[in-house]
């Protein structure tokens, strides 16, 4: 059986070519693509705490749940809420 995608959903290196977030994220590759972006490891209990320094003094929080594959819906709240464009996460996802 074959399944044909239309032309924008197609599948490039674990991420949709419309530039969107892949539906489910391995936790590691994730956690390595906010540590490219600046965010330090703080804590990993039921939830991993990350924190990102600022040039400012100020310092921002991240919150995820601590599940082996975050979803994508996950991804764009946490992105939104630190500050980080969509373009910039998968740059560094990548």
């Amino acid at each position: 059986m074959t399944i044909y995608l239309p032309k924008f959903l197609s599948l490039k290196q674990g991420l949709l070519s419309n530039g969107e977030i892949p539906g489910r994220c391995p936790q590691r590759r994730v956690i390595a693509a906010f540590e490219l972006l600046g965010f330090v490891m703080v804590r990993e209990r039921e939830h991993i705490v990350m924190k990102r320094e600022n040039e400012d003094g100020t310092e921002t929080p991240l919150v995820m749940p601590n599940h082996s594959k975050i979803k994508s819906s996950t991804l764009r709240a946490i992105c939104t809420q630190v500050g980080v464009s969509r373009e910039e996460f998968l740059n560094a996802y990548n």
